[in-house]
């Protein structure tokens, strides 16, 4: 059956109504989990997203099938896995071959194979998306906080001067860029909770800065004029009293990490280039991944490989000095990337070469440097995709893209239809057990779950958990309870913790 159809337009709609209620709303008052709650030990500090934007087939990652290579007339429903599997460090559990550095490191994370994507209708990266970073399904009569907010707001910051949520590798200017606005927000817990946002890690340590050619005289006397006007601006313009205090505490942490020694660890050019290699192979000083004629242009993949690389080493040095929640992007834009509408194949052997090498070695580094233990990586997408099923095999929705039933060309080999009924999780660290693998799925078309499934509440459940956040955790705002899982419902996955 086909479900409602949701335009982008109406999601903007409702996001931006959202907005507006939690700039006029008061102050978000944190209650109580359940009496009944005992208080929750933390086995993690720090959580890093690794988010693999667009859609991650898992049938051409870390869940592999049969494999069937491309020959000219083969039928597509014949497609399982386009790519043979690879043996892990882990007996009994293969990936995709092209994963084989994160594979090495497997005997140090948990794979879930069985997470199930939100049934919410007509299939929209953004949506699902949102639905992933908040925990509830748009639209919402409230702007709801995302998931680093959320961490940052309850928890605070493990070093005052650092950012407690930042954000790495997505840009905001391209297209669909509104609607990831939509979720990367604070929402009504106020600004100061917001990300701190890196669309291009080289560049990081200029967001640390005052801007390029800005004395620092001229530069404070811009903080002093815009702070008088935002106290002089009148009610409801800038907001609710609570909004307005949350911005200008917002602008006191960024005064404090400008003159912070944590600033460095922005500074990429302070790495040894022999460690920057390890993430980015063959990289040289000085190297940018911002050229116009690149940003989506021939050399686009290459430039991913740098920025995603970059952006994995960049988070090791921000959890170094206390950031509470890093997210580094592979970067969601319509039909690039992981949105693999078509040259699904050789899209997918571009995508591993971009992450492959520097989740290794970011679990390796923070290994070594004892970090690992209390910091919490995860790998996932907003869902997964098949050559066949739009949605999943007993909901069924509109299909967005024509696969032909016999393949001639190469670009219509792979996986190019969103499938929501199975998708690969990987956690490393935090608690979670070693060698562990989660979910069992068929092994034939449609791949769906068969056992142990996860949805998305039960996953934030188990990520607060590991931070110490009871999962009925909620927010008071309208005089009603916001919780930090959906109605407070979410169960943690107890067999996943060591």
């Amino acid at each position: 059956m086909n479900a409602p159809h949701h335009s982008r337009r109406d999601f903007l709609k409702t996001a931006s109504a959202a907005t507006l209620g939690a700039l006029a709303a008061g102050f978000p008052r944190q209650l109580r989990a359940d009496d009944t709650t005992e208080k929750i030990q933390p086995r993690a500090d720090t959580l890093i997203v690794l988010w693999m934007a667009g859609g991650m087939a898992q049938t051409e990652t870390f869940d592999p099938k049969r494999h069937t290579p491309f020959e000219k007339g083969m039928k597509s429903a014949d497609m399982v896995s386009t790519f043979p599997s690879v043996s892990t460090a882990v007996d009994g559990m293969s990936f995709s071959e092209g994963l084989e550095r994160i594979g090495q490191v497997m005997d140090r994370g948990t794979l879930i194979r069985s997470y199930t994507a939100g049934d919410l209708g007509f299939i929209l990266h953004s949506r699902h998306q949102f639905h992933w970073h908040t925990g509830y399904a748009p639209p919402q009569t409230v702007a709801c906080p995302h998931l680093g907010s959320v961490i940052a707001r309850t928890l605070g910051p493990l070093n005052p001067a650092v950012p407690a949520f930042i954000n790495i590798g997505q840009r905001f200017d391209v297209n669909e860029g509104e609607e990831l606005k939509a979720f990367t927000t604070a929402g009504f817990l106020g600004s100061e909770y917001g990300p701190f946002n890196i669309p291009f890690p080289e560049q990081a340590a200029n967001t640390v800065r005052p801007p390029g050619g800005m004395t620092p005289g001229r530069f404070e006397n811009r903080d002093k004029f815009y702070r008088k006007l935002l106290a002089a601006s009148p009610v409801g313009q800038h907001g609710s009293d609570y909004q307005k205090d949350s911005l200008l505490r917002s602008l006191d942490n960024a005064h404090r990490l400008l003159s912070s020694p944590a600033a460095k660890a922005f500074d990429l050019e302070l790495e040894p280039l022999a460690n920057i290699q390890k993430y980015v192979p063959g990289y040289k000083p000085g190297t940018r991944y911002d050229a116009p004629q690149d940003r989506f242009g021939a050399r686009y993949e290459e430039q991913m490989i740098g920025r995603f690389g970059l952006g994995c080493l960049l988070a090791r040095r921000l959890a170094e000095v206390g950031a509470r929640y890093i997210e580094v992007s592979t970067e969601y834009i319509p039909f690039l990337n992981w949105d693999t509408h078509e040259n699904g194949h050789t899209r997918a052997t571009s995508m591993k070469q971009t992450i492959d090498a520097p989740i290794a070695q970011l679990v390796l580094d923070l290994e070594e440097r004892g970090l690992l233990r209390r910091t919490l990586v995860v790998l996932a997408s907003e869902f997964s995709r098949d050559s066949l099923v739009e949605g999943r095999p007993d909901k069924l929705v509109k299909d967005q893209v024509t696969v032909p039933d016999t393949i001639e060309d190469l670009k219509n080999y792979g996986m190019h239809r969103h499938f929501t009924d199975a998708g690969c999780v990987l956690l490393f660290g935090g608690g979670i057990k070693r060698g562990h693998l989660h979910g069992v799925t068929a092994d034939e078309r449609p791949c769906r779950t068969l056992q142990d499934r996860v949805v998305i509440e039960d996953l934030h459940a188990t990520l607060y958990t590991a931070l110490g956040i009871s999962p009925k955790l909620s927010y008071e705002i309208e005089q009603r309870p916001f919780y930090v899982t959906r109605d407070g419902l979410g169960k943690p996955i107890g067999s996943l913790f060591a």
